[in-house]
């Protein structure tokens, strides 16, 4: 037993450290991950339903855990980067932030520039081309789910706010309703004024503030 538990620290300790290493790719450092996660896991769970011959099981247990955890990382990452990319390219020069979670989501961060005007959430020229390509990605990957969330800045009150939030949300997911997505894939919310990321006392921070957030994450299996 105590072997075991060598080799499945050492295959740990070695998935862990490739995801670190800095010529690997997203896919692969992600796989390394989903391995080691996969291994220490499928150890527990050999260990805990095995009769006497508790070290084998945990052996049998790390290596399909492994496998496992291994394969859900690479088709995970695979699936994810191929929208991340199209999105990347999509809004190069736009101000569009795209980027990767640390959960694993698709993140677009739209600002106030392109999306909408202080105190309205009808959704301006310069976002429709955006969410067009965007709205095409989705359909290519049907299984994602998508995550809409709509922020203010402090000018108003919560009574104004809150709700503003949630129209810019509302708008957004309609416009992505109306090119084809499935409306039960679109969540919304809208966190009013809560959530800034920028200084609200000056025009170019409350710009900022007033902005669309964009998450998509494929269901866990």
């Amino acid at each position: 037993m105590h072997k075991i538990k060598i080799a499945i620290t050492a295959l740990t300790a070695g998935a862990f450290g490739l995801s670190g290493c800095s010529n690997m790719t997203e896919t692969q450092r992600d796989t390394s991950t989903g391995a080691a996660v996969g291994a220490v896991a499928g150890a527990l769970l050999g260990t805990a339903t095995a009769g006497k011959n508790k070290g084998k099981s945990a052996a049998t247990g790390a290596a399909l855990g492994a496998a496992i955890g291994a394969g859900s990382g690479y088709l995970w990452s695979r699936h994810m980067q191929e929208q991340k990319t199209a999105m990347e390219q999509a809004t190069q020069g736009t101000g569009v932030s795209v980027s990767q979670t640390a959960d694993n989501q698709l993140k677009l961060d739209i600002p106030s520039d392109i999306s909408f005007d202080s105190g309205r959430y009808d959704i301006k020229p310069n976002l429709r081309p955006i969410l067009d390509r965007f709205a095409s990605t989705l359909n290519q990957n049907p299984v994602t789910m998508v995550t809409i969330i709509g922020h203010t800045d402090s000018s108003g009150s919560d009574a104004v706010n809150n709700p503003l939030s949630v129209n810019r949300a509302s708008a957004t997911r309609d416009y992505l309703v109306a090119r084809g997505v499935a409306m039960h894939r679109i969540s919304i919310d809208g966190r009013g004024s809560r959530e800034p990321v920028a200084d609200n006392n000056t025009p170019a921070g409350r710009a900022k503030n007033r902005r669309v957030e964009i998450f998509v994450a494929e269901p866990q299996i």
